[in-house]
This record gives C-alpha cells, sequence and structure tokens, in this order.
C-alpha cells in the first residue's frame, strides 16, 4: 500500500495528471502537440470505426428482417482499407522522426553535464567547471517513509519528490546531459522537460534540453531498479543565467573536489564509463563540503555513537544490509562477521565514504554521521571493530 501511495504522490508532484504535461522547453511543447495530433487522429478513427459498427447492428438488425449479404472478397474495398491506414501512418510518422531527430540533436551545446545513478541517489558533475555532488532524497521524506515512523506523509511538502541537492541549470541554454550508471539500469525522467533517458552501465546516453523558464521542476527515476527505487527522486531548480554563475561561482569558491575521471566521449565508450564510474573514491558533496571543513567536535562516547548510528542505519543501509547485518548475498554481503568490519577502521570509513562494487558512496552524510554508523556497524551482531569519532572521518576526507 505504501509503494502504491508513494506512486500516486510522485505521479501528482511531477506533474501527470490526466494530459501529457506540455513542459517548459521547446520540445516538451513539440512533443505535447504530436500526441494531441495523434490523439485526435485517434478520436476520429474511433468515431468512424464505431459509429459504422453501432449503425450496421442497429439498421440492419434481424428484427428488421435483414438478411446477411452473400458476397466474398471485394478487391477495391481491400485497397481502400489498406491505403487509408497506410497514408495515417505516414501522417504520423513524418513530424514523429523530425521530433526524434531533434531529440537526438546534443551538438553545440553551451553545458555538458554528466549523471551517475546509483542505488538510490544521482550523482551530478558539470564537466569543466570543478564542480559535483549527489542528490539523495531529502531527509524529511526519509524519515517519514521510515516504518513505524509516526509521521504522517501528508504534512511533508514534496513527500518522495524532494531532495537534499537539486540540479541547478540555467534558463536558455542549451544543456547536454551524458548519463550513465554506477551500479543497475536507472532512467532519468523529468516530464517538464521531455527528458527520459536510460542510465546504464558501462554505456553513456545522451540527450539536451533547453529551459524556457526558471522554477523547480521534478522527476522520478523511471526504471524498476531495486528494493528502494521510488525513493531517488529528481528536482530540477532552473535560474535565471546571471543567478545560475553565481551560484556555480559559490560551488567552486567551496573547494569541491570533482573525481579525477577520464573525459567523457560523446559516443559510447565502455571503458571511459568504467573509470568514471570507478572515480568517486575523491568525489565530496558540494553542499557538503562546509560540514567536512569545519572542525571536528569532542569525542562521543560510546553510548552515544552507537544511538546515533543506529539511527543513521536504519536511515540509509537497512534496505541491503538488512536489520541483523545479515545482507542480502552475493549482491549484499553480510556485515556481522565481515573481515573488512572486524578490521582496521579506516578501511570502513573508506568504503562508506567512496562506495566500492553494488554500494554507493555516502560523502554527502556529515562526519558525524558516518562515525556514528560506523561506530555501531562495528560493535553489532557481534562485530569487535573500533570505534569512530568524527575527527577520523575528517582525516579520511582530506
Amino acid at each position: 500500500m505504501s509503494c502504491l501511495f508513494g506512486s500516486g504522490s510522485a505521479l501528482a508532484y511531477t506533474g501527470a495528471k490526466w494530459n501529457l504535461p506540455e513542459g517548459v522547453t521547446e520540445m516538451s511543447h513539440e512533443v505535447h502537440h504530436l500526441h494531441m495530433f495523434v490523439f485526435w487522429i485517434c478520436v476520429v478513427i474511433g468515431i468512424v470505426v464505431f459509429g459504422a459498427m453501432f449503425y450496421s447492428v442497429f439498421a440492419h438488425r434481424k428484427s428488421k428482417g435483414a438478411v446477411a449479404a452473400s458476397f466474398h472478397e471485394s478487391t477495391l474495398v481491400e485497397i481502400i482499407w489498406t491505403a487509408i491506414p497506410f497514408v495515417i501512418l505516414i501522417g504520423m510518422a513524418i513530424p514523429a522522426a523530425a521530433t526524434l531527430v531533434k531529440m537526438d540533436d546534443t551538438h553545440n551545446a553551451d553545458i555538458n553535464i554528466k549523471i551517475t545513478g546509483y542505488q538510490w541517489k544521482w550523482q551530478y558533475e558539470y564537466l569543466g567547471e570543478d564542480v559535483s555532488y549527489f542528490s539523495t532524497l531529502a531527509a524529511e521524506s526519509n524519515r517519514a517513509r521510515q516504518l513505524n515512523s509516526g509521521i504522517d506523509v501528508y504534512t511533508v511538502p514534496n513527500y518522495l519528490v524532494d531532495v537534499d541537492h537539486p540540479l541547478v541549470l540555467p534558463v536558455g541554454k542549451k544543456i547536454r546531459f551524458l548519463i550513465t550508471s554506477n551500479d543497475v539500469i536507472h532512467a532519468w525522467w523529468v516530464p517538464a522537460f521531455a527528458v527520459k533517458k536510460d542510465a546504464i552501465p558501462g554505456y553513456i546516453n545522451e540527450v539536451w534540453t533547453k529551459i524556457d523558464e526558471p522554477g523547480t521542476f521534478r522527476g522520478v527515476c523511471a526504471e524498476l531498479c531495486g528494493r528502494d527505487h521510488g525513493f531517488m527522486p529528481i528536482v530540477v531548480k532552473a535560474l535565471p543565467e546571471d543567478e545560475f554563475k553565481a551560484w556555480l561561482a559559490e560551488q567552486k569558491s567551496k573547494g569541491t573536489e570533482v573525481a579525477s575521471a577520464a573525459p567523457v566521449a560523446a559516443a559510447p565508450v565502455p571503458a571511459a564509463v568504467a573509470v568514471a564510474a570507478a572515480a568517486p573514491a575523491a568525489t565530496e558533496v558540494a553542499a557538503a563540503a562546509p560540514a567536512a571543513a569545519a572542525p571536528a567536535a569532542a569525542g562521543k562516547s560510546k553510548d552515544e555513537l552507537l544511538a546515533a548510528g543506529e539511527k543513521v542505519y536504519k536511515t540509509n543501509c537497512i534496505a541491503c544490509h538488512q536489520a541483523g547485518g545479515t545482507g542480502m548475498p552475493p549482491t549484499f554481503p553480510p556485515l556481522a562477521g565481515s573481515k573488512v568490519v572486524n578490521g582496521p577502521k579506516d578501511a570502513v570509513i573508506q568504503q562508506v565514504l567512496h562506495g566500492k562494487n553494488m554500494m554507493p558512496p555516502f560523502p554527502q552524510l556529515s562526519n558525524d554521521d558516518i562515525a556514528a554508523v560506523t561506530s555501531y556497524v562495528h560493535s553489532s551482531w557481534g562485530n569487535k571493530g573500533e570505534i569512530v569519532q568524527a575527527g577520523d572521518v575528517a582525516a579520511a576526507r582530506k
């Protein structure tokens, strides 16, 4: 039931009602017009076909003494009912093909953004600008979605379709997206832009948009990508060009580190994507940078760390590693009795920060949260790892 409600909420907030949204881009308007053109053709066909059927049934019913005709095939009739659908299909195919050609024309873009899908978040990299960050489900929605949270989801603004760090884009500029995935197949979909592309591991899909008006536009992952598929929304904030430039300058001033990935190719190049997908080892979330750079707080007691760590674990880790730390082998190995968990604390901190294999990175978590959840994992299910403080995490980020 909660999944159905979440899906309905997401559809409502992404603009889907009874018809295809017109959107805020030239392409979305063109797609909408094409959709309505085909829709009305279908309406006319339906009226003609069903009208003829109903008239025939009514006017030639047996009670009026109608007798069934006994003729066979008619060459003229067959030519007519073959030619008419052919003409209709050609009439629809020509404008549809022209629209598809425009949608695939990513040349002469003003901005290039690489989008990488993770279970369950998005990473946005402004290529050539040294700005990169992760975008995850907003904390308020994340708390409300937890089982027995006690929170009325109707009181949560933009429930399940809000994020901590939206993708910020300028208005009036051609923006080229390079979309890939770090783990499984995702799909980046923003209805207001008429943009939906699969994010496939080892492959780069290209698409573009040019936003006509400022505002906040929401989307969702449109591919069933795992247990928490419904909890990786997309939020795009479109700003006037001068405001976007100011925002971009601010992100650069924060000293955001970008993964040292190989340049992204314009065409599908699996090797380049593999390098890019493995690169987040040095990536930090732009908005999380102040927390990482702040002086480490005084060490907390073990009880404080475990209490806080349990909350972080239930919010971010339980879906894959399960409540008892048993994991879901072979994709998500158990934490209980793990050699890594019971080994040096630095190895676990690095894995939380940078991810490994199917595990996505979590650099957006604060130093305190990572210290708490690492300590909790180290001390639960019979594990005998070390207690971790925020200062240990701060040192590992450098």
